[in-house]
């Protein structure tokens, strides 16, 4: 939760989260975000008392759960992959190379595709490949907002100039 609090407070610092983030308290702690993450694992908890059987509750969490981490490490893959693509010499100039570089990315994304895969045959954990979209639909369109009023509130400052 502390990690969570001090990373909106940076993200708000930079302008991608709202601003009430970057509210720190006198003691230096960012509460609003702390407040925020209570507020979630809140949300966690509503989910296994609005979910009947508690096997259940904690496939549906684990499992997205799993997916966003898979989502994550995919994204730093993919990342990796286009930084040895685009500027190989850089790589090839560094003293901390990847074991295996490009071939264990690969076999990296394989796995996540396979788990992807198994998790779509059983019915408990395919709900959870439902719900992660609907996530990112929602993260998607709170950026895309926050994003606007950034936009907005430069474009006045800059017609006010």
């Amino acid at each position: 939760m502390f990690s969570t609090s001090r990373m909106l407070y940076g993200l708000a610092m930079d302008g991608d989260a709202p601003g009430k983030f970057g509210a720190l308290s006198r003691r230096a702690v960012p509460s609003n975000g702390l407040i925020f993450s209570c507020v979630c694992l809140t949300g966690g908890a509503l989910v296994i008392y609005l979910v009947p059987n508690m096997l259940d509750a904690f496939t549906l969490i684990t499992t997205v759960s799993a997916l966003l981490f898979m989502f994550v490490w995919s994204i730093i893959l993919l990342s990796y992959l286009a930084y040895r693509k685009q500027r190989d010499p850089l790589h090839q100039a560094s003293k901390y190379k990847m074991p295996g570089g490009t071939v264990m990315c690969r076999v990296c994304l394989a796995f996540f595709a396979f788990i992807l895969a198994l998790l779509a045959l059983e019915a408990d954990t395919r709900m959870a490949l439902y719900l992660v979209p609907v996530w990112f639909a929602v993260l998607g369109l709170a950026y895309r907002s926050i994003r606007q009023k950034k936009q907005a509130t430069a474009q006045l400052s800059f017609d006010a100039d």
